[in-house]
């Protein structure tokens, strides 16, 4: 197979040195992404005839249009930049968690003299503790609502000294310790907080034991009241832990990784066990997996999961070998300052039990998955068979475009674009329009002109492609099966004169949704059509709709919210658009200017010592 001339002029300048590479396809979007220790010898080997036999390597290889090559100075480096490159570009050829940009966390935010517990999406360095990734929100609120009964942590945002007259209710409700009344100290909240995180860890034995010796000694010196509120908190603690299974007399830490596989896809199953007991689990689904073999899925499953994890454990229990099991075994390593870990194939005694439990979890897991899909798939789909069916489409509209207006009295108007595809969101086509040439409140005039610019945005796209090759926008490029505005007749009818004057009212069903009795208007009928109350068009339609107003409301107050920072700085003498927007780009909020030293503020290129101690006592 001859390939061309660009693609054969990469292939021989390839350098002999450690890297990854980039694959992409004639539009430059990364089709795959790989490391090497010999990045010469290893993207060449794609293109030898023994590569070829490979059915996915084969399809990957006709796709190719250009490579890309970054040089590191080590294996270690090149896996470290490569797991970075796969989370950031997703290339639909590698193997990938499914939805890990959103795995939430939970964090104790002990770099603060009183640390709150909140849910986050996002680990930071910041001198906090995380716990996760978790699969489920909603099992990280359950878990956050039982472990607040037991060590009451701060939700409030005052500021906390000790001087407050009254605490909330709470404290009154024993859901907080109210160190804003001082009925607690400093220390004795951290300590609280540092229980939680043990609680987190698995690590429950020094809690239990430090707990029963101030309860003793509460009793002994006839703090009765204080001894009973203990002996109820261990209790509690009691109930959590008895159902926390015992599956090694050695205190280690280890996790027990298992997979099962299906018709192309792949569920992993964690079991997290700490000092000797199972204190959870998580399930982890893998996108990309095609005919790639357990060996080379496992590996990449380790390697996105543990770039994520908060916890490294001393061992990792697998069912088979990794591949390049010791350079991921070194990276690892690196993870966990000052220890090793240890990658495992157990072949006996309890360890490899623990294996096939999770292997059979696994198995359940996806089949419930694959149901659950499948049901989704046949609701979904009889979703848009209703509304072809209600709306005289020639075919079931795959792509669904709503369209809403946000605005308060006509200020920092915003119009929001959702994309729905094969009944599910598309969030990733989402698009935001400030609106630009309508003075004063007039919703009308807005849409006419979000919907203007998103035709012209499709007519360009079109255009571009033609004449230079350029890859378009997918989000204005692809005009939708099925085109929704928020609101009745006088909405549809400016749709309707914007699909007139881009000839495109003829290729593009439309429908106007009014509030109120939930109808859908068309062009050229008078009645409305009404779809059934209980229907799964209806609520398809409905979350649509929803989901166009949620997005759009979202937008405004963003918008809002900076129009309002701005105006504050406005009147401030000496402070234009140049300088207002480098002291928003560099503290983020007029909260974070008034935080901020004068001395600080004078770094901003422009602004004077003279100047910032102005902007302070003007703010203030």
């Amino acid at each position: 197979m001859e390939w061309n001339d660009h693609i054969q002029q990469v292939l021989d300048t390839l350098p002999e040195k450690p890297g990854c590479y980039l694959m992409k396809d004639d539009r430059q979007t990364i089709l795959y992404v790989g490391k090497a220790v010999n990045l010469r010898s290893r993207v060449r080997s794609y293109f030898h005839s023994t590569a070829q036999e490979d059915p996915k390597t084969a399809k990957l290889v006709r796709e190719i249009a250009d490579i890309e090559w970054i040089v590191v100075g080590s294996e270690l480096e090149a896996l470290i930049l490569e797991m970075n490159l796969i989370k950031r570009h997703r290339p639909r050829y590698n193997v990938r968690l499914k939805d890990d940009k959103r795995y939430p966390y939970i964090k104790a935010h002990w770099q603060d003299p009183f640390p709150k517990v909140t849910v986050t999406r996002q680990m930071k360095n910041d001198g906090a503790r995380y716990f996760g990734p978790y699969t489920s929100v909603w099992a990280v609120h359950q878990t956050l609502d039982l472990l607040r009964k037991i060590f009451p942590y701060l939700t409030c945002n005052r500021e906390i000294t000790g001087q407050d007259k009254r605490a909330c209710l709470y404290y009154d409700i024993k859901l907080c310790t109210a160190p804003c009344i001082g009925a607690i100290n400093q220390k004795e909240y951290r300590q609280i907080i540092d229980d939680l995180c043990k609680f987190l860890e698995g690590r429950t034995d020094p809690v239990v034991k430090r707990l029963s010796i101030e309860m003793e000694k509460a009793a002994s010196n006839l703090y009765y009241e204080k001894a009973a509120a203990i002996r109820d908190q261990l209790a509690a603690i009691d109930k959590v832990v008895e159902r926390q299974k015992v599956v090694s007399s050695q205190q280690t830490d280890s996790d027990v990784i298992a997979m099962a596989r299906a018709d192309g896809e792949a569920c992993v199953q964690v079991f997290f066990i700490r000092s000797g007991k199972l204190i959870g689990r998580e399930y982890f689904v893998l996108e990309g997996t095609g005919e790639e073999n357990d060996q080379e899925v496992l590996s990449e499953f380790v390697k996105q999961f543990y770039s994520q994890a908060a916890f490294v454990p001393d061992n990792v229990l697998l069912p088979n070998d990794l591949v390049e099991a010791q350079i991921i075994n070194q990276w690892l390593n690196s993870r966990k300052p000052g220890e090793r870990v240890k990658i495992t194939v157990p072949h006996q005694d309890i360890n490899k039990a623990l294996i096939e439990m999770a292997a059979e979890n696994a198995t359940e897991t996806l089949k419930a998955l694959r149901t659950r899909w499948k049901a989704d798939k046949n609701r979904q789909t009889g979703a848009l068979v209703e509304l072809q069916e209600a709306l005289a489409l020639p075919e079931p509209p795959n792509r669904i475009e709503c369209y809403d207006i946000s605005t308060t009295q006509g200020v920092a108007s915003v119009g929001s674009m959702v994309v729905f595809e094969g009944g599910t969101p598309s969030k990733k086509l989402y698009r935001r329009f400030n609106i630009k040439s309508v003075l004063g409140q007039d919703d009308f005039a807005s849409m006419e002109e979000v919907l203007s610019r998103r035709f012209r945005r499709w007519k360009a796209s079109h255009e571009d492609r033609i004449t230079v090759g350029k890859k378009p926008d997918l989000a204005f490029s692809i005009l939708p099966d099925l085109l929704l505005v928020d609101g009745g007749k006088g909405q549809l009818s400016r749709a309707v004169k914007v699909l007139e004057d881009f000839n495109l009212l003829d290729r593009v069903p439309v429908a106007g949704l009014a509030k109120g009795e939930e109808e859908l208007f068309v062009p050229g009928e008078n009645d409305s059509i009404y779809l059934d109350r209980h229907s799964p068009g209806l609520y398809l339609v409905q979350r649509i709709r929803d989901e166009a107003h949620r997005f759009a409301i979202t937008a405004h107050r963003k918008r809002r919210s900076k129009q309002g920072l701005a105006s504050r700085l406005d009147v401030i003498p000496g402070i234009g658009p140049a300088r207002r927007k480098a002291l928003l780009n560099e503290f983020g909020s007029i909260n974070g200017i008034k935080k901020a030293s004068p001395e600080k503020i004078a770094q901003i290129k422009g602004i004077t010592l003279e100047m910032a101690q102005s902007i302070k006592v003007q703010l203030d």
